[in-house]
């Protein structure tokens, strides 16, 4: 009966899975819309906290746009703040750009993302606001490609579609490998069969008029999930969030496994309090994990060692498959790495079950209800917490 049990579940697993490999094809196969005379000004705010990978080449990737008039804005907390040399020798090497930098404490909210982007929005002076993490690397056409949806004046709010690239260790090649298969599946799954809009905040393309509308970053300042919580409010608002194709890049290449796992387990605690007992179907979708269980209650056979060995295979190659849709470019053997990234993944579900705290540098709050913080205690101040 166990074995019977899991093996349906497993293939439950994969059913969904194979879904989202569908879902995602789905999404790139959509047409391009034409690109028209549509385009408006726009001011990009770039939040910048510390040295990500491939800063420099990151950043530049955005000065080097395809578009006739834009701003980019680099927001820091603190001109101490080792990514602002980086942003300085950004801002000498293209001085034919219009680039600021502005470095200000804010302290208006909770999540440091947002207290960074308050000042850099205020600087800001164009109708779109494109806000965009400092570890994404983009190509010359990007912005003239979310720049097409906004010829609807329904659409509210464009995000793309990621993929992670780089893998220059381990723990690298396991982000990239969840970046690449559960949330961009995810994303793709959402947008296609469930028509609901999955934001991720590594690129946000909105009107300005319709951000203040939504009450503005006051709006957000207190939750860890901005980007979840600008897509629903938008909705709200009667307009249209928009999941672009036009993929972008993440740039993970020095991590260390623990790193991912914190990571995921900060990012399993979001969903948690954003999708509460449908948090469940993670666990229950993951084939790799289902197809384990059998193995460890009944002992070693033909049966329960045949049940992971199937489900390893035809998830593998589904992420190989993901992969090769969304053009990450990985090696080959390195999907070989996906039932251990899943094992790792299913391990980390159920730490947000019986924990709903977040640590950071000494920080610790607690995420409530739609990722509102509340701080618990603090040995520095809110600068320390920071969740990209």
């Amino acid at each position: 009966m166990i074995f019977v049990a899991f093996s349906l579940l497993t293939a439950f697993g994969l059913g969904i899975y194979y879904l989202q490999v569908a879902a995602v094809r789905s999404c790139i196969s959509q047409p391009n819309l034409e690109a028209g005379l549509y385009e408006p000004p726009v001011s990009i705010l770039k939040p910048l906290k510390g040295m990500d990978d491939s800063l420099f080449e990151n950043l530049e990737s955005f000065c080097q746009q395809d578009y006739p008039e834009y701003e980019i804005i680099f927001a820091l907390r603190s001109f101490d703040d080792p990514a602002y040399r980086v942003a300085l020798r950004i801002k000498e090497q293209f001085p034919a750009r219009d680039i600021s930098i502005v470095a200000e404490w804010c302290g208006e909210g909770l999540n440091p993302k947002v207290d960074t982007l308050v000042p850099a929005y205020r600087a800001s002076k164009h109708g779109f606001v494109l806000i965009s993490d400092s570890n994404v690397r983009v190509e010359k056409e990007y912005l003239k490609e979310i720049v097409k949806h906004m010829q609807d004046p329904e659409v509210g709010l464009v995000s793309n579609l990621i993929r992670g690239v780089g893998s220059g260790s381990l723990g690298s090649a396991l982000e990239n490998l969840h970046l690449n298969t559960f949330v961009v599946g995810g994303v793709c799954f959402l947008d296609r069969f469930m028509k609901t809009p999955c934001v991720v905040g590594k690129s946000m393309f909105i009107r300005r008029e319709h951000l203040e509308k939504l009450g503005g970053f006051g709006e957000v300042k207190d939750h860890l999930a901005e980007d979840y919580i600008f897509g629903r409010k938008m909705k709200q608002l009667g307009k249209k969030v928009v999941l672009s194709n036009h993929i972008i890049n993440t740039v993970n290449e020095s991590w260390h496994v623990r790193q991912f796992l914190a990571r995921h387990i900060r990012w399993g605690k979001l969903r948690r309090q954003i999708g509460g007992a449908a948090y469940l179907l993670e666990l229950l979708g993951n084939p790799v994990v289902m197809s384990l269980v059998p193995l460890f209650l009944l002992g070693i056979s033909s049966m329960t060692l045949f049940l992971p060995l199937a489900a390893f295979s035809l998830k593998a190659a589904g992420d190989y498959f993901m992969g090769r849709l969304i053009k990450a470019g990985a090696n080959p053997v390195l999907y070989l790495l996906s039932p251990l990234k899943d094992v790792l993944i299913g391990m980390a579900w159920f730490v947000p079950v019986f924990s709903n705290k977040v640590e950071w540098r000494g920080d610790r709050y607690i995420i409530g209800k739609d990722s509102f913080l509340s701080p618990i205690a603090s040995s520095s101040t809110v600068q320390t917490l920071h969740t990209t």
